[in-house]
């Protein structure tokens, strides 16, 4: 009889991976960081612990959408006033600010439960190929 193994918090171990996006399409990309952050790709991954990854993306920047995407995907966000609401298509926002059109995917295909901050705590995401992480050695992932 094959009994199953309940992982303890004390023994997850977290690695640092860094993840070029360049040349990506957003939606493949934010399906396999979600899955490394939570942990998915490896044996010992149980859904009730944070047992994922830290995930430094770079060249931000650089990611795909195809032209009716861009043009027509939508991001909303509300000033808490009356008539407050206010839209901006997807290539004002990868103009201005390409990580939050990244975050937004990945926090959209992560769980909604008390774990999504602390996997969303473990991405980072930078605009070019430089960031801020050396001290940590994050180890190159292919996706």
């Amino acid at each position: 009889m094959i009994k199953t193994i309940q992982l303890k918090e004390s023994e997850i171990t977290h690695n640092w991976l860094l993840v070029d996006l360049k040349g990506k399409v957003l939606g493949h990309i934010a399906t396999e960081i979600a899955d490394l952050l939570r942990g998915k790709h490896k044996a010992i991954f149980t859904p009730q612990y944070d047992c994922g990854d830290y995930v430094v993306a770079i060249n931000a920047s650089e990611i795909v959408l195809n032209a009716t995407k861009r043009d027509t995907k939508e991001y909303f966000r509300h000033t808490g006033f009356p008539g407050g609401l206010r839209t901006r298509f997807a290539a004002q926002v990868l103009d201005t600010h390409p990580d939050r059109v990244i975050v937004d995917a990945v926090k959209g295909m992560l769980p909604k439960n008390k774990l999504q901050k602390q996997f969303l705590n473990k991405f980072k995401v930078f605009t070019g190929p430089e960031h801020t992480h050396q001290g940590q050695n994050p180890q190159p992932f292919a996706l």
